[in-house]
């Protein structure tokens, strides 16, 4: 019996001496976790090499998934966890009304004194809701109109030159619904030109079939636009890309001119914003922070010809009429009529 006693004390002994292991394991496990932080990013938009340093600098790990379309965005933030997560302007706006974008801290951002003055009021892009910020503007593009030097004997001065009988199957378009109703409405003077009406939907599709004339096709990339100007007759371009897509030109060897028309040129506006899910708000704000340094804004315009918004882009005059993009009114209906325009459906059809 005594043999047993002695067991079984020897068992329990063995089980406190476990169990007190495993505690001081966890608790030095909490001790030396390193923070973490889940970005969910445009390609780009964080490198390895900028999330190494990132790391390096704050001791931290960083998970980086990375989206392909405005619908993936949507759903990832829906159904996975993240903690910071980049959009642009338009699209921000439903992530806010569904309460997945929560508020920042914008003084932590000290970095924001670095960008050019357009980026700082962030009430002009509608970051600012019942007094406080959401987000904090990083990249963008603005889409202007592009001609060959060659072919084209003055720089434009509209988008309209787009539709010039002289250009017949010599123009390269954007293949979107939004960004072309849009242009439409800008050249037609509507007065919400992000939100047509019935009348004005169908009038902006007929010119958007008069427009496929002159198009030789509608490209999808940057690149692609770069291999169909190589192989064929194109004189202008509609730069949905901007910057990034003079650099794809150039690069191969293409005597490219940029203008921003007199009627303006869209732009999206892509910022860095917070999720409700956000565990580390504090490293959240560092790493918004870390982006607005020189090193990575030199990065993202070298590496990918993305303009930042701390340097003043060299092919874009500072005081240039940017329209910044806002959602769209009736996306459905827009799409609709694009996939007929598209289709070949004749400019008396609508």
């Amino acid at each position: 019996m005594k043999s047993i006693v002695s067991l079984l004390s020897s068992h329990q002994r063995f089980a406190r001496m476990v169990s007190i292991t495993a505690l001081w394991l966890c608790s030095v496990s909490l001790v030396s976790a390193k923070p973490s932080l889940k970005v969910l990013a445009w390609p780009g938009y964080a490198d390895p090499e900028i999330v190494a340093e990132f790391t390096k600098r704050y001791d931290a790990d960083v998970e980086v998934t990375y989206v392909e379309s405005d619908d993936d965005l949507w759903y990832k933030l829906n159904h996975e966890h993240h903690d910071v997560f980049a959009a642009n302007t338009a699209e921000l706006q439903r992530y806010i009304a569904a309460g997945i974008s929560v508020p920042l801290d914008a003084a932590k951002i000290a970095n924001r004194s670095r960008q050019l003055p357009r980026f700082r009021d962030l009430a002009t892009f509608g970051l600012i809701h019942t007094g406080r910020a959401y987000a904090i503007p990083y990249t963008y593009a603005e889409m202007g109109l592009i001609y060959d030097r060659r072919k084209v004997t003055s720089p434009p001065r509209s988008m309209s030159v787009l539709w010039d009988p002289a250009y017949r199957q010599r123009v390269l378009a954007f293949n979107t619904s939004n960004h072309n109703f849009t242009l439409v409405g800008l050249l037609s003077g509507a007065a919400h030109p992000f939100s047509l009406g019935d009348a004005e939907l169908n009038a902006a599709a007929r010119r958007l079939a008069e427009l496929r004339r002159n198009v030789l096709t509608f490209y999808t990339s940057a690149e692609e636009a770069g291999e169909l100007y190589a192989k064929h007759d194109i004189a202008l371009i509609f730069g949905n890309y901007g910057n990034q897509q003079i650099q794809e030109l150039r690069r191969r060897g293409a005597d490219v001119g940029y203008v921003i028309p007199d009627e303006g040129a869209l732009a999206w506006l892509d910022c860095w914003a917070l999720t409700r899910n956000a565990g580390n708000t504090g490293l959240a704000e560092r790493w918004i922070d870390f982006m607005l340094e020189p090193q990575v804004g030199a990065h993202l315009t070298e590496r990918h010809g993305l303009a930042n918004t701390t340097s003043q882009p060299a092919d874009l005059a500072p005081d240039a009429k940017l329209i910044w993009l806002e959602p769209i009114g009736n996306p459905e209906r827009q799409k609709t009529l694009w996939d007929r325009i598209i289709s070949g459906d004749a400019p008396e059809a609508f």
